[in-house]
């Protein structure tokens, strides 16, 4: 117990930190926790006027911070305003329901591309790119703002929308105290040191501390362990013995299995089966470490792990528990028709969250997403099996994570999970407040060594990396605002090119010494005989010229194939050459007439229906025979498939596998086989060297070969040294000479009203959508018409090779035929520049948007997606409609458009806004 002296002095400490921070103190006295010490050096840097910098992991209170902020605006002179902005939507919502729940709906107001309420508020919560555009437009909403919260600053780091953070910083008046939240990143001092160098005065205040300890764990088959005894093992990434010991043994019988099985006559190797899920789930909860999140990165396997612990009859709930959870889901569904919830599976969905169980991805309706976060933070639903899209912004915290695999797809291959992300995932773990520890699980497999999952758990990397890139927006919005030679002064002064410049030093010592060991180098390769680097250059020369004819071979085998495949038609077969496709294939559509080559549909001999290109071809392409196919042929009918299939099996040619390719060699002898004239005469330049008589002609050799590499490697570093340094002002002379040889900029650098026209298009394809207004490519179209046209500026297909989808005949395929010239154009201009930054138009998702703008139901539009074997999901498609609602809104005021297409815009969205899309995310 505290005696009256030590009583009297707390007293005489508080009162003094009351009267240095008043603010503060007013604002915990509203708090019903201690602010941690984090949470209060940064409030204090706050109330002193000082921006922060505060980063801190998942789930330790860093909002506290903001919050601190929107106290201020509200509490400081009159007319002062915060805006707390965060990257995406969601985000948004749930601050704005928790700043109004605190300080009430008088007081706050929200702002994304969705809503609009009470905007002229003295807080208002919003996405960044609302903030960004705020700042280009010079809109009276910012007079009398003083505070900026960038909630979750490190999220944005994707190709179109990572710049926004960075412009945001940037443009901000001098008299803005910024307030930037951050996860851990390891790269904070470089992150301060830039906001210094833009922002002026700001504090760094950086917390590694979990407010919630967190346990790692690895499951093995149905046994749990600990991946290390105890925190100094940790620390040391020491593995726990016993999981070492028991990890080798499954692998050691794992093993012996595989090989006598393949001894056994006509046995096939057994595979590794990992648990099933339920059994995880089941697992997991007789140790009492639900609520749980399951990452799988892939949509279908967090459905399909669904119907498993579905079909195994799990069941986690109670009967109140299931009561809660239907009045949830009923709630956040009561928009959406009835025959509309029967086409989404909602009843098959509903049946799995009343047990407590779910998935949550992008695939997913918003409401369906909705319910189960719901559901998930209050308790009800006890597993949700997610993709990574949930360890980033929602506030959905478990007691448990659980990793199934260590490898993710990111688009373009399989990959390994980096530790920034590991701790991202895990770091959901551990509910501050409920639980007194968080756990993370993986699980065991043969590819997963304990000791790199250690590795994982124990490094702190997760470094802030600069997307920013200058776009045509930018550009004309920078020099409309501060003329060009400021803008390339701003420029500059991004992130991006802070850490471009930081990195030449390093690369120009990598340099320095490169140009020492090749001198060293140089002293090894001497040879008494000559100058060895003059007949070394001579057989560099050869090689070279070596690689070119072959490459050029190539390059012929690729326009014969180009060519062929130009030249097909409905029912040809043909043969495909390589790749996983390789037999005898009929031809189901030519796949010409599309922006470039030619990409025909093809059904194989065994059934398999869908796109080949060059790639699956050596050379030309026979058409070895030609088969009838029915005049509506349906790829998606299994036994349309199976008849066709047996039909081009009958053909015969298969049982001549090499017959075209024999008979194409045979027509090449005869042809004259003579060396190339060019290295002949360099290998008589080289044999008559008086260096190719020496000895130890080849002993030198290797050292000028180890020199020759070793300086095409400092070339390169010499090339990122000078297109670093001033990269991005390069880059942005470079779109500007696009726009002024366009028209949208003038010949002496001013804004045109083109130029005006296109700063106010927020889309990834900005330029190509101010050419369509302008050439009038839109035009014309009825409302349904309109909507599936602007569909290939927006949608992206999820992976490269998905099939080329069919349009809509008549005023649509005119609509896209001139789109897709005028992206040929702008591209041909990019690559003079050497710029790319307008992505192709794709055709996916004009049949979805076209019949569901002319009222059909949702059933058929979902069917109608870009894949032969599944439909579209219902999540896509809500989130491509709503892009295509965005862009016709920004249409119907586009100074550049004819009034009658503004008019159809405003049809168009109010035919598009019905049903799933009538639905307000969030609120």
């Amino acid at each position: 117990m505290t005696s009256p002296a030590e009583r009297y002095a707390a007293s005489r400490r508080r009162a003094a930190a009351a009267a240095q921070h008043p603010a503060l103190t007013a604002f915990m006295d509203g708090l019903s926790f201690d602010l941690d010490d984090f949470q209060r050096a940064a409030c204090e840097s706050l109330e002193r006027g000082s921006g922060v910098l505060v980063c801190a992991p998942t789930g330790a209170g860093k909002t506290v911070v903001g919050e601190f902020a929107v106290h201020l605006a509200l509490t400081g002179a009159p007319g002062r305003k915060c805006f707390y902005t965060t990257p995406i939507k969601a985000l948004s919502n749930q601050k704005y329901h928790d700043l109004v729940e605190r300080h009430g709906a008088a007081n706050v107001g929200l702002l994304t591309g969705d809503n609009a309420i009470n905007g002229d508020a003295p807080v208002v919560v919003m996405t960044t790119e609302v903030l960004r555009n705020m700042l280009y437009a010079g809109s009276d909403t910012l007079r009398g703002l003083a505070y900026v919260v960038m909630d979750e600053v490190h999220y944005l780091a994707d190709r179109f929308r990572g710049a926004v953070w960075e412009e945001v910083i940037i443009h901000l008046p001098a008299s803005v105290t910024l307030v930037s939240l951050s996860a851990t990143v390891s790269n904070y001092e470089e992150f301060a040191d830039w906001l210094v160098t833009v922002r002026g005065q700001t504090e760094v205040v950086v917390s590694e501390d979990r407010p919630v300890p967190l346990w790692q764990h690895m499951l093995v088959g149905r046994r749990m362990f600990d991946l290390f005894h105890d925190a100094d093992a940790a620390r040391k990434h020491d593995v726990h013995p016993e999981l070492l010991r028991y990890s080798r043994e499954m692998l050691r019988r794992l093993e012996m299995t595989t090989g006598a099985d393949r001894g056994r006559p006509g046995a096939r190797p057994r595979r590794w089966q990992p648990p099933l899920r339920a059994d995880v789930v089941e697992r997991l909860d007789r140790a009492s470490l639900l609520p749980a999140i399951l990452f799988i990165f892939s949509r279908a396997g967090c459905d399909a792990a669904v119907q498993q612990c579905l079909a195994a009859g799990l069941r986690l709930t109670d009967p109140d528990e299931r009561a809660a959870i239907r009045a949830i889901a009923t709630e956040k569904v009561a928009a959406i028709p009835p025959e509309d919830l029967t086409v989404l599976g909602y009843w098959e969905w509903l049946d799995g969250l009343e047990r407590g169980v779910a998935a949550h991805h992008a695939g997913m309706l918003p409401a369906f997403k909705e319910a189960v976060e719901e559901c998930f933070v209050r308790g009800l639903v006890k597993a949700v099996f997610a993709t990574e899209t949930l360890a980033l912004g929602i506030n959905m915290p478990a007691r448990c994570v659980v990793l199934e695999r260590l490898v993710k797809f990111n688009g373009e291959a399989h990959v390994d999970l980096t530790p920034g992300e590991y701790t991202q995932l895990t770091g959901r773990a551990g509910r501050r407040g409920i639980d007194v520890e968080g756990h993370a699980v993986v699980v065991w497999s043969p590819e997963v060594d304990p000791r790199h999952v250690a590795g994982l758990a124990s490094t702190r990397t997760y470094p802030l990396r600069s997307s920013f890139r200058p776009s045509y927006n930018m550009a004309v919005n920078l020099v409309a605002t501060v003329g060009a030679e400021r803008a390339r002064t701003l420029l500059e002064s991004s992130f991006a090119q802070f850490q471009a410049d930081r990195s030449v030093v390093g690369l120009a010592r990598q340099v320095q010494r490169n140009v020492d060991t090749m001198a060293s180098y140089e002293a090894e390769a001497e040879c008494h005989h000559g100058d060895f680097a003059e007949y070394f250059a001579i057989r560099v020369a050869i090689a070279d010229r070596e690689r070119d004819i072959a490459r050029q071979g190539r390059h012929q085998q690729r326009a014969a194939s180009v060519a062929s495949l130009e030249r097909l038609r409905v029912g040809d077969v043909i043969r495909v050459a390589q790749g996983r496709r390789a037999g005898l294939a009929v031809v189901l559509d030519p796949g010409v007439g599309g922006f470039g080559e030619p990409r025909p549909m093809v059904l194989t001999q065994d059934r398999w229906a869908g796109r080949v290109s060059t790639a699956d071809f050596a050379g030309p392409v026979d058409v070895l025979d030609r088969v009838r196919v029915p005049k509506h042929f349906n790829p998606r009918s299994p036994g349309a498939r199976r008849d066709l299939a047996a039909t081009v099996a009958a053909t015969g040619h298969d049982r001549h596998p090499g017959r075209a390719d024999r008979a194409a060699r045979g027509s090449g002898k005869g042809r004259d086989r003579g060396e190339d004239a060019e290295i002949a005469l360099l290998k008589i330049q080289m044999r008559q060297h008086p260096c190719h008589a020496c000895p130890d002609r080849e002993a030198h050799a290797r050292w000028a070969e180890r020199r020759h590499r070793l300086e095409r490697d400092t070339e390169a570093l010499r090339d990122k040294v000078s297109g670093r340094t001033g990269s991005l002002a390069r880059t942005f002379d470079q779109v500007c000479a696009v726009l002024a040889g366009r028209g949208y900029l003038s010949a002496d650098g001013e804004v045109t009203d083109a130029g005006r026209m296109l700063a106010r298009i927020w889309a990834e394809t900005d330029l190509l959508v101010a050419e369509c207004l302008r050439r009038g490519v839109w035009d014309g179209l009825s409302p349904e018409e309109l909507a599936a046209a602007v569909s290939v500026v927006l949608y992206e297909s999820r992976r490269d090779g998905e099939e080329r989808a069919s349009i809509p005949r008549g005023p649509v395929a005119d609509a896209i035929d001139a789109t897709g010239k005028l992206w040929a154009g702008i591209q041909a201009e990019e690559q003079d520049h050497e710029l790319s930054l307008t992505r192709e138009p794709d055709l996916g998702f004009v049949w979805p948007m076209y019949r569901w703008a002319r009222g059909e139901p949702l059933a058929r539009v979902l069917a109608s997606g870009t894949q032969l074997d599944q439909d579209m999901p219902a999540g896509d498609f809500v989130r491509w409609a709503r892009q295509v609602l965005d862009l016709l809104g920004q249409l119907t005021d586009a100074a550049g458009a004819s009034e009658s297409l503004r008019a159809t815009a405003r049809q168009a969205m109010s035919v598009v806004k019905r049903g799933v899309l009538a639905y307000q995310t969030g609120l």
